[in-house]
């Protein structure tokens, strides 16, 4: 039976989505093609008739996440005031709904250490999405140039990051509370980001 082009973009999409979330929960290699495939509702055979090799997939999939999370964060930016845009995006970030859902929240802190080890086309389509969430980061820090505004945006990212990933370590308790806490402090604490009177509690997905 032939498909359509829309419908087979529909699968790809769907295959995606669910490597995407997948991934991020288990992790590069903690989950097979056969898996994902039935997880889309599909069948092993099917995955060539998407997808070059496993090292395609994992790639789209990271990018997906990654292309998400920067969306969330231009929509945070769009309806907050400027001066507020960066703290928005840190206190959202740093909550224990996002500790608590890896497979939906960022894909850095869940894969970082796992892409670090793969091979350099992995790595480097990886690197692409981490710079443009920089320069997205980047675009929310005013009154500074944009060289120091790139620096300052990393060193937020690096603290953000390594943040959530020590909260996780740490589980859900009092202690895992106190890093995400402590998190948020570092990084609001920078001159060049301001707390918002009410933190924003929305879920990383």
């Amino acid at each position: 039976m032939r498909y359509s082009k829309e419908h087979k973009q529909e699968t790809h999409t769907r295959i995606v989505k669910k490597a995407s979330v997948r991934l991020r929960e288990k992790g590069a290699h903690g989950i097979g093609v056969a898996d994902l495939m039935k997880e889309a509702g599909l069948t092993h055979g099917g995955f060539y008739a998407h997808f070059d090799s496993r090292e395609a997939l994992v790639i789209e999939a990271f990018a997906y996440a990654m292309d998400r999370a920067n969306e969330r964060w231009r929509k945070v930016a769009e309806q907050t005031p400027p001066e507020k845009r960066l703290a928005t995006i840190v206190e959202s970030y740093l909550t224990t709904v996002h500790r608590d859902d890896p497979g939906h929240g960022c894909a850095v802190p869940t894969l970082g250490a796992e892409i670090a080890r793969e091979s350099l086309k992995t790595r480097k389509a990886f690197a692409g999405k981490l710079e443009q969430m920089i320069d997205m980061m980047a675009d929310q820090i005013l009154d500074v140039p944009r060289k120091t505004a790139r620096k300052q945006a990393m060193a937020t990212l690096a603290t953000m990051m390594g943040t959530l990933v020590m909260s996780r370590i740490a589980g859900t308790g009092e202690f895992s509370d106190e890093i995400l806490t402590s998190g948020r402090e570092a990084v609001l604490e920078r001159p060049a980001v301001k707390p918002v009177a009410k933190k924003a509690r929305a879920k990383v997905n």
